[in-house]
């Protein structure tokens, strides 16, 4: 049966090596690779899958994607979809961890990336072309999406403001009772396994790590590792943005402070040097893939004391440990959405919450080329605006395959 799904997957493993610039600029991606060339899903279903898991806690385009792998083959193909999408990139974060101490740090800041985010921007501005019309149909939806544009520019790094006007969108668009009636429906019967196994796997990991921890328990690092990436994972809104400085705070500063509490002690506690997660957070924004593999790279710096072995076990941890809620969390959750759908009140919320995730994507576009280089009188903002716009033109109206621009963009970043 997932013979026929290989094209499928083979999409997935090369939108895996090209989508750069984080979850947001992954949606234009995904909407030329799923939508346009290959029509997997339809423009519709992207937006509602992307809108659903900005709900969710966790790696936001990590689970859109496994959606789309759910939609055409159920579980066992979105479970494929899952590990072919992390892989390259917690494979290269994990790689970082042991090659970091051989890097010149001035080889870091190399501008073979110069004009990523730029494309990246471009991708993001002809996802928001490519929605605007589904999304935006009236008055009340134009209204949502100014005002959920706004908002977003202005509030972009708060983690609640993505669910929060998504589910503000959806409220506005019930104000009416009229225009969508309801029509009785059977409930259908929920399966509650990957919940279960969800809560189990948080409850179990923090008893066994609070229990190693206070009995000093020899090697509970890799235990201890488990529980906060797992931890992190279950409880993270608002992407990679704020995983990181959740992984600045429980490994950098935390260790710091616990030790001070302790003079003179020897205190076994997952940490991770300052400097060395910084630099990991630098690498990761030059990484395609999800921005969440950060934690196989600090995976495997915190165990990197341990030996080569259980410095690959940390970066698998990590990698396991960080992606794992998600997954569990949104193969339980969608069946269930997609059942509400079926009724009146969240079918008119589908209106507000499409125009909201047009919003999101125009305000996005615009806060990325915030920090770009595009009125001054030189010759990389010329460069930057033509990488715009010439990116938008191409995904617009060619054929030209995405890892293409990307290696276009990389060869501008060598020779300029």
């Amino acid at each position: 049966m997932l013979l026929r799904h290989v094209p499928f997957l083979r999409t997935v493993f090369f939108y895996s090596l090209t989508a750069f610039g984080g979850p947001q600029a992954h949606l234009g991606m995904m909407m030329k690779n799923f939508v346009k060339r290959r029509h997997y899903v339809t423009e519709e279903e992207l937006m509602e899958y992307n809108a659903f898991c900005q709900l969710l806690p966790g790696a936001s385009s990590t689970q859109t994607v496994t959606l789309i792998g759910y939609k055409r083959g159920g579980v066992p193909l979105a479970i494929l979809t899952l590990i072919i999408w992390i892989l390259p990139a917690s494979i290269m974060m994990g790689s970082f961890s042991f090659l970091l101490e051989y890097i010149d740090k001035r080889a870091l800041n190399t501008d073979i990336f110069k004009f990523i985010p730029p494309m990246a921007a471009g991708f993001l501005a002809y996802a928001a072309i490519v929605a605007f019309p589904h999304g935006v149909k009236n008055t009340i939806t134009w209204i949502i999406m100014l005002v959920g544009t706004a908002i977003t520019y202005f509030f972009f790094k708060m983690p609640w403001i993505f669910p929060g006007l998504i589910i503000a969108g959806g409220i506005a668009t019930n104000l009416s009772l009229k225009r969508i009636p309801q029509v009785e429906q059977k409930p259908k019967k929920i399966k509650w396994w990957n919940f279960w196994m969800f809560g189990i796997i948080f409850i179990a990991a923090g008893i066994i790590s609070e229990t190693a921890k206070n009995e000093q328990w020899p090697h509970r690092k890799p235990i201890n590792l488990f529980e906060n990436t797992y931890r992190m994972g279950s409880m993270v809104f608002g992407g990679g943005q704020v995983l990181m400085p959740m992984m600045y705070e429980q490994w950098s500063v935390r260790p710091e402070a616990i030790k001070a509490r302790k003079p003179g002690e020897e205190v076994d506690v997952v940490q991770i040097e300052e400097d060395k997660l910084y630099t990991g957070m630098g690498i990761v924004r030059a990484v395609p893939g999800p921005v969440f593999s950060i934690a196989s790279f600090a995976g495997g710096m915190a165990l990197k004391d341990m030996g080569t072995n259980m410095q690959i076990l940390g970066c698998l941890i990590g990698m396991v440990g960080i992606f794992l809620p998600s997954a569990l969390l949104v193969l339980f959750f969608y069946p269930i959405w997609n059942n509400l759908k079926k009724y009146a009140a969240v079918y008119r919320s589908l209106e507000g919450i499409n125009a909201v995730v047009v919003g999101i994507m125009i305000a996005s576009s615009f806060y990325i080329m915030k920090d770009i280089s595009i009125t001054e009188l030189k010759t990389v903002s010329l460069i930057n605006v033509l990488v715009i716009g010439g990116t938008i033109a191409l995904l617009n109206f060619t054929k030209i395959a995405s890892p293409i621009i990307v290696m276009v963009c990389l060869g501008l970043g060598y020779f300029f």
